[in-house]
């Protein structure tokens, strides 16, 4: 006989859809996944200079990539990881306050939606390299502060975008419901709107934080002086030094670590304020 539908289990998580494996068994796949990526690696670079399938030059071996870190230790890494993550967090920051608010406020009120529209359509299809004339304009004579207005100019109309899509994604029975109880236009934005599409905008933040780290490498190469992971990445790369290509590999694995880590830190805190949202 046929269970009844209540009493039949649910398939497992490998024969539905969309379905997440567990959490440990998630972190040895994504472990195993990385050790093939390592063996691949090295298996392409073992071996002498002569004898390897691709050579050092092109892609140095893994041992050779990881000893380097001593040395960019040597040259203070730990000080350019601080200058360029201080310049993420301000530039993110303020981009934020700016973005979430004008978001907020385009989706609820469309007026402001129409007119920044083109705005927001320009400074997202303009070439990066091609902000730097604003970023002169705005910043003059101020080194430091020019990365900062950078890196606010190239991420707030994402962060405008996206916090508008999450706004306007809260279905439109939750405003009929608050204004049936009698809750005014800022008390339902406020209320309303706000609290229920905030684990997606924060969500969207995550993603600009990446965004940022990419952009700010851009710059920090046109001000050697002032340090950063940029500026650290192009002098390695112009350096003689025979590990020199060892190091640069190494700083793009010290880079990929940052956004993960941060990434991972605002998830987590992400998850404990909102646990009702188990998709985060």
């Amino acid at each position: 006989m046929t269970q009844p539908a209540a009493q039949q289990k649910p398939p497992p998580w490998w024969r539905t859809l969309r379905a997440d494996p567990p959490a440990h068994l998630r972190i040895a796949i994504g472990a195993a996944m990385v050790g093939v990526i390592v063996f691949v690696w090295w298996f392409l670079t073992r071996g002498e200079a002569t004898e390897a399938i691709i050579s050092p030059g092109r892609l140095p071996a893994p041992g050779g990539v990881f000893a380097s870190t001593g040395k960019l230790v040597e040259n203070d890494l730990e000080t350019h990881i601080w200058a360029t993550m201080k310049r993420i967090l301000t530039g993110v920051s303020i981009a934020a306050v700016v973005g979430v608010t004008m978001g907020v406020l385009a989706s609820s009120y469309r007026v402001i939606a129409a007119a920044m529209t083109p705005i927001v359509v320009f400074f997202r299809s303009i070439p990066m390299g091609a902000l730097f004339p604003l970023v002169l304009l705005f910043a003059a004579g101020n080194a430091e502060r020019q990365k900062t207005v950078f890196v606010v100019l190239a991420v707030i109309p994402f962060i405008f975008s996206d916090t508008f899509a999450s706004i306007s994604s809260v279905p439109q029975r939750y405003i009929e419901t608050a204004q049936t109880l009698g809750a005014s236009r800022q008390q339902i934005i406020r209320k309303v709107l706000f609290p229920i599409a905030l684990p997606d905008i924060i969500t969207g933040l995550r993603f600009q934080f990446g965004l940022a780290l990419g952009y700010i490498m851009l710059v920090e190469t046109n001000e050697l002086q002032q340090g950063g992971l940029g500026a650290l990445l192009w002098t390695t790369q112009r350096s003689y030094a025979v590990d020199s290509m060892e190091r640069v590999y190494m700083l793009l694995f010290v880079i990929t670590a940052l956004a993960f880590a941060l990434d991972h830190l605002i998830r987590f805190f992400q998850r404990g304020f909102f646990p009702y949202r188990s998709d985060l």
